[in-house]
């Protein structure tokens, strides 16, 4: 049969073909095709002359075609023809479907619709032939059957393929449809129900089957789909990833199921490329990507997630849309931070808005990820830590090395994205090798070329790079020293920093140590002093860190500290590296460093002092190099000294100052040098002799016992000493001017400072003997004197003393046991010899002042001076002590006491005892936050060690806080001339710092909350000060708890009641909600409070908007929530009106007062302008509701009659007011006016669009605003209406009426005026 077919059909007989073909039932006809298709032979002739003898002009000839092609199809998905076979016939049917007619396609359409839904296929290779089936069909143009309608071909062919993505897809086959799905001519409305379909799959494919498909969807999206496509994958991942973290932190059993972590990854990085490269061919797509993230980034949508990150990072690769990846990372960063700010600070936002994600962490997620061979996101990755770190680092430096630029201190969102910067690029250094070269040497280029800007975030980053792995960047070593060459260039912080970051380096690295040698020594003898100073400082370094056998253990160097318990240390970096070197060995390079700093003793007195400072941290990290330290002390000390027990002073001052011409400088810091000498001896004694004497060797002991003889004698000398010994009494010349005078400055400075040295040193010697707390009286008076002389010259010269008196030598751990001995001991033994002290209150008072400024410097600049003032331990262990002391003395001698029986002028003890708790409470808070508990545990007397886990932080502040809430009653219910205001703002400030401890839902927030307000009803403060300090921490409570709108409204309608009404004829109610709003305090300080704390509740309110709209835009995206669009923002839109309603309460009461010209109608019309813009804001926001709700609530109607009131009467005089007084002053003080126009015509112009497409009246209670503020000049006014009226006459008459109406206004408004 086969044959003859064959025969006819190469005879070309197609009729007698025709008619054989007719002679043959249906079944035969499909076992012959079966038996020559699985035989492979020659079936494509076949197939051929089947064809040949059934056209599809004739009934007969379609159907038979039609019964070809399924039998084909059948055959083909049967599995049994070998892969050859299948493609030859899968192609002849491909290329006769177009000669079909239309309702053989749809037939042929549907039998394929029915395969799938039947999940009848066996391999899919026939689906080849679909797309061509559907390409056939669109272009029949006749109307065709498809089940009970008639169609189109392009209508039958969306039918045919919503038909198809309605049935159920076999998971083995979804790959293979969305393949075919490419080759179909698709609609924009069909691709997009087919990538729904391939979409939806996703969840039932297994894992390693989804990053093809992605790969044929990414192709497909280009038929218009791009942003379901990437918003389906980002969105799939993003649940697969929570998922993944769910079951890893939760039950063990769930490990059975769970998806293994290395497998998710590797499947996510494949789906990453496969992305990227399609954004490389398709432009679009990446546009899309961001449009898509862009809008996430407003709303609370998933868009924003680990694996949405992961793709933008690896979008960097392309170079199209570099730039543009990284601005929209960074600001995500940025308002992630900002919001966390915002969110933190108010409690109104806290109740309204869920926990957000934060970005920080979904980045570090995404280092964290990239292990698993995700190469592409690495680069950006370090790329857009570099651009964090240089955006958001510290733009000045502040005075000293602020402690609180390290980790976990950052504050503001800059410093917070600065430090997540740092974080990306240390977290990648670890887990990738490649990159590090590349990390390592960015991070030094910056540090050697922004000389002139802070670079201490990269040092920090620099220096955790190196505690990580100092071994690995061995191989990294040439660039550090490359680095070193440029060390003399450098400011000597940074040089600091470098060389305290590479410490590690040095210990492993001989070559890199002994190249860092010989630049040192090269920069010893530069020309630049800064060049010489930073030798010395690296020098110091090298010596403290390469310890000498049998040098003492740190253990041994320092007292054990009763921080154990404490947080790790925040400012510190402890490196435990392998040192290659035995101790021994080291020791003949320090004596070779000794060497060379002993020459630095014959260059300026800021290098000498930089010598003094540091000597100290070596001998304490280094104890085995004493005696050459000891000894180099001597031989310096010995120049200046007099040996001669009888010669007065016992020092040469005058050897100490340089005279060069005309120029006068210090030459000689003898102050530090005996200062450094007194330190260096205490230590020693304390910790190297003890051990000395167990093991009984006493050979070097010469040098100490000279240098306390040498100390003893200068203090019984300085004592006989005079003024006049120094040439310094109240006759000398202290003036600035002179050379005589600025010599006088510097020697009375050196005194001084020898004075407090020796007070150190004779009570840290003494062993409260009375003696020699006599000497240390008599030290003090001579330092007095010279202060009092000093402070009367600069007092009449009207010029400052020198800075040096300013900053005491006393050391905080001194100051610390001295309060305490003062304050605190109640030894029988000990109370004769303290009684010298204690009665001499400047003595007390000047104690107490010392420990005062240092509390001041702490606060400033995050360290103290002296020894150990860097030392977080040690400056925190003080501080504690100091606070408990001075504490203790202020409740135990308040102030009315001590200012009963006072004469003496200045502050009095227990003013100054309060001040320092104040400075200290506030630089334990901003540098020591872990340490706060401690802090508070050391401050509680009555404290017992084993209450320590039960007592929380807010009982033990408010504990503290029941205490100064004590003083302050009592100072307020003492007489009026009794009252003291600075004391009274000092208690003020420290309930503030300790209020922000306390738990907002605790009781106790609620008892601070209430008292602050029953002071605020009941007492009428006359001092501007005070009454700020009382209003700021009533508002800040109420900040912390709930929204301050209500409290605002109420503090508005009492400065009303106080300074009356614009219109004089209008008499106010006065309500005295709060008796701190008084005539005196109204305005300017309470009516600045309270509008600044309403821009702020202002700017949450517009932030809440802000989301409201991003919320509104994700759904009005899905047609399912189009319809109730407004719903699921309801609290939040009804918080947001309540909010404003109040505001616009508050500023009406504030429109109508008669406020004082100046600060306050500036802060006024500039928080009004605010308030109109958030007004409008809001107006726009309803117009997007009403695109898709089509309408407004009737709430929203009811805030807009309360917002005409500021534009009404009132705010139109407080205006003309303002105007008037601006028109006197200068031109910056009228530029709110105009703003405040702007502002209130954009909300009316918007109102009128909400109005129309609401079909509400919403303008009824408006009155459209008129006023203009310009200076019209008439002269000027008259040339131009004249020159208009002669162009009138001379233009045609039909042009005139249009031009003369604008040219006339003016004139008429000018006639009114």
């Amino acid at each position: 049969m086969d044959q003859e077919i064959l025969s006819l059909a190469a005879e070309k007989a197609t009729d007698q073909l025709r008619e054989f073909l007719q002679t043959l039932k249906e079944d035969d006809l499909a076992q012959l095709l079966r038996k020559e298709a699985v035989k492979g032979r020659a079936v494509g002739d076949l197939l051929r002359a089947l064809f040949r003898g059934s056209p599809c002009s004739e009934e007969a000839g379609a159907h038979r075609r039609l019964k070809i092609y399924i039998c084909c199809i059948q055959l083909v998905e049967s599995g049994d023809l070998q892969k050859e076979v299948a493609s030859e016939i899968i192609g002849l049917l491909m290329l006769e479907a177009h000669t079909f007619p239309g309702p053989s396609l749809v037939a042929l359409a549907n039998e394929f619709v029915g395969a799938v839904r039947k999940s009848s296929l066996v391999n899919g290779k026939s689906l080849e032939l679909l797309p061509i089936i559907l390409a056939a069909l669109v272009t029949k143009k006749e109307s065709l059957a498809y089940g009970k309608d008639e169609l189109s071909g392009e209508e039958c062919k969306t039918q045919l393929i919503n038909a198809l993505c309605s049935g159920r897809w076999d998971q083995q086959y979804v790959i293979q449809l969305t393949t075919m799905f490419r080759d179909v001519p698709l609609t924009a409305e069909e691709a997009g129900v087919v990538t729904q379909k391939v979409l939806k799959t996703f969840s039932k494919l297994n894992l390693q089957e989804i990053p093809p498909l992605v790969y044929q969807l990414l192709i497909l999206s280009s038929k218009g789909s791009r942003k379901m496509v990437l918003e389906g994958i980002i969105a799939f991942f993003n649940e697969l990833d929570k998922q993944h973290k769910e079951e890893q932190s939760g039950d063990e059993l769930l490990d059975l199921v769970a998806v293994p972590s290395g497998e998710l990854r590797h499947v996510e990085g494949t789906v990453i490329l496969h992305v990227v490269f399609a954004i490389q061919l398709d432009c679009d797509l990446g546009k899309e990507l961001l449009k898509h993230l862009k809008a996430g980034q407003q709303g609370d949508c998933a868009a924003v997630c680990p694996f949405s990150v992961a793709l933008l990072l690896s979008a960097t690769r392309v170079q199209r849309f570099q730039e543009q990846v990284f601005d929209l990372l960074k600001a995500l960063v940025f308002k992630s931070f900002k919001d966390l700010q915002l969110l933190q600070g108010s409690k109104f936002l806290q109740n309204l808005v869920p926990h957000r994600p934060c970005v920080a962490a979904m980045i570090l997620d995404v280092v964290k990820n990239s292990v698993h061979s995700w190469d592409h996101v690495t680069q950006g990755l370090v790329e857009l830590g570099f651009i964090l770190m240089d955006s958001y680092g510290p733009k000045k430096i502040a005075d000293g090395r602020a402690v609180g630029t390290s980790s976990g201190l950052a504050r503001t969102p800059n410093q917070h994205a600065c430090q997540l910067g740092a974080n990306i690029l240390l977290e990648t250094f670890k887990i990738h090798e490649v990159i590090r070269q590349e990390i390592l040497e960015q991070v030094l280029n910056r540090v050697v070329t922004r000389a002139s800007s802070p670079i201490s975030h990269f040092l920090e980053l620099l220096s955790s790079i190196i505690v990580h792995s100092p071994l690995v960047l061995q191989s990294c070593s040439s660039k550090v020293t490359e680095s070193f060459d440029y060390l003399s260039f450098l400011p000597l912080q940074t040089v600091q920093g470098l060389l305290k970051a590479v410490q590690p380096l040095l210990k492993v690295s001989m070559s890199m140590r002994d190249s860092l040698i010989l630049v040192l020594r090269k920069a010893m003898f530069a020309r630049q002093l800064d060049a010489r100073k930073s030798a010395v400082a690296g020098f110091l370094l090298l010596l403290q860190n390469f310890k000498v056998l049998g040098s003492l253990s740190s253990s041994q160097c320092s007292q054990p500290v009763s921080l154990s318990q404490a947080e790790p240390r925040p400012f510190q970096v402890h490196v435990d590296v392998h040192s290659r070197y035995s101790s021994a060995a080291n020791e003949a390079f320090c004596l070779e460093i000794m060497d060379s700093l002993r020459r630095c003793l014959g260059q300026q007195a800021d290098v000498r002092l930089m010598l003094y400072e540091g000597f100290y941290d070596v001998l304490r990290r280094n104890s085995q190099l004493a005696s050459s330290i000891m000894q180099t002390l001597l031989s310096q000390l010995k120049q200046f000294y007099e040996p001669q027990a009888d010669v007065l002073p016992p020092l040469k001052l005058e050897a100490c100052v340089l005279t060069r011409g005309d120029q006068i400088c210090l030459q000689e810091p003898l102050d530090h040098l005996l200062c450094c000498i007194q330190h260096c001896l205490a230590w020693y004694k304390s910790r190297v002799m003890p051990l000395q004497q167990e093991e009984e060797e006493e050979e070097e002991e010469g040098f100490y016992q000279e240098l306390d003889d040498m100390l003893e004698s200068i203090t019984n000398r300085m004592i006989k000493s005079e003024l006049e010994d120094f040439e310094l009494d109240k006759s000398a010349d202290f003036s600035q001017s002179t050379g005589v005078g600025i010599k006088n400055n510097i020697c009375a400075s050196l005194v001084m400072g020898i004075c407090e040295v020796l007070i150190e040193y004779n009570f840290s010697i003494s062993n409260f003997s009375k003696n020699k707390f006599e000497d240390v009286l008599s030290l003090f008076m001579c330092y007095k004197k010279l202060s009092d002389i000093l402070n009367e010259k600069a007092g009449k010269g009207k010029t400052k003393t020198a800075s040096k008196t300013n900053d005491s030598f006393l050391s905080l751990k001194f100051v610390s046991d001295l309060l305490t001995a003062l304050f605190r001991d109640s030894a029988q033994s000990h109370e004769e010899s303290l009684s010298v002290l204690r009665s001499n209150s400047e003595f007390t008072r000047y104690v107490v002042g010392v420990a005062l400024r240092k509390a001041q410097q702490l606060k400033e600049t995050g360290r103290v001076s002296g020894p150990d003032g860097q030392n977080a331990d040690k400056i925190f262990q003080s501080l504690c002590n100091i606070t408990r002391v001075l504490l203790w003395r202020y409740t135990s001698t308040p102030t009315s006491v001590e200012e009963s029986g006072r004469k003496e002028r200045g502050k009095s003890v227990a003013l100054l005892c309060l001040e320092a708790v104040q400075r200290v409470l506030s630089a334990v808070q901003r540098f020591f936050p872990p340490w706060v508990p401690l802090f508070l545990r050391a401050l509680d007397v009555m404290d017992n060690e084993g209450e320590e886990a039960d007592v929380s932080v807010t009982q033990r502040a408010a504990f503290q806080i029941r205490q100064f809430q004590r003083s302050l009653l009592n100072l307020l219910s003492s007489q009026e001339e009794d009252f003291n205001s600075k004391e009274a703002f000092l208690l003020v400030s420290i309930l503030s710092g300790l209020s922000q401890l306390l738990e907002p839902a605790s009781p106790q927030f609620v008892q601070m909350l209430s008292w602050t307000t029953k002071i605020c009803k009941e007492n009428s403060p006359e001092d501007t000060l005070f009454c700020k300090g009382l209003t700021t921490l009533l508002l800040s409570l109420h900040a912390a708890c709930k929204s301050p709108a209500a409290l605002l409204r109420d503090l508005s309608q009492d400065v009303h009641g106080h300074l009356g009404d614009i219109d004089e004829d209008v008499e106010v109610e006065k309500t005295n909600h709060f008796a701190v709003v008084n005539l005196r305090t109204a305005a300017p300080a309470v009516c600045l409070l309270v509008l600044s704390q309403a821009e702020k509740v202002l700017e949450e309110v517009d932030w809440l908007i802000t989301k409201l709209k991003g919320q509104g835009s994700q759904e009005t995206m899905t047609e399912e929530a189009s319809s109730q669009a407004a719903l699921p923002n309801h609290p939040m839109e009804k918080a947001v009106i309540m909010q404003l309603g109040t505001l616009l309460t508050f500023f009406h009461e504030l429109v109508q007062t008669a406020l004082p010209s100046g600060s306050c109608v500036d802060a006024l019309l500039k928080a009004l302008c605010k308030m109109y813009t958030v007004l409008t804001a809001l107006v726009r926001y309803y117009l997007q509701v009403c695109r898709s709700s089509g309408g407004i609530p009737k709430i929203m109607e009811k805030l807009n009659k309360k917002s005409r009131s500021p534009t009404g009467t009132g705010g139109k005089k407080k205006a003309a007011s303002a105007v008037a007084v601006a028109m006197a002053r200068v031109l910056r003080e009228t530029r709110p006016i105009p703003n405040l126009i702007f502002a209130i015509e954009q909300y009316e112009k918007f109102l009128i669009f909400l109005s129309k497409r609401s079909k509400v009246n919403l303008m009824q209670h408006m009155k459209l605003s008129t006023s203009r503020d310009f200076k019209i000049k008439g002269n000027i006014l008259d040339m131009l209406l004249r020159e208009d009226d002669d162009e009138e006459d001379e233009e045609e008459e039909d042009a005139a009426p249009e031009r003369g109406g604008p040219s006339k206004e003016p004139a008429r408004k000018k006639r009114k005026k």
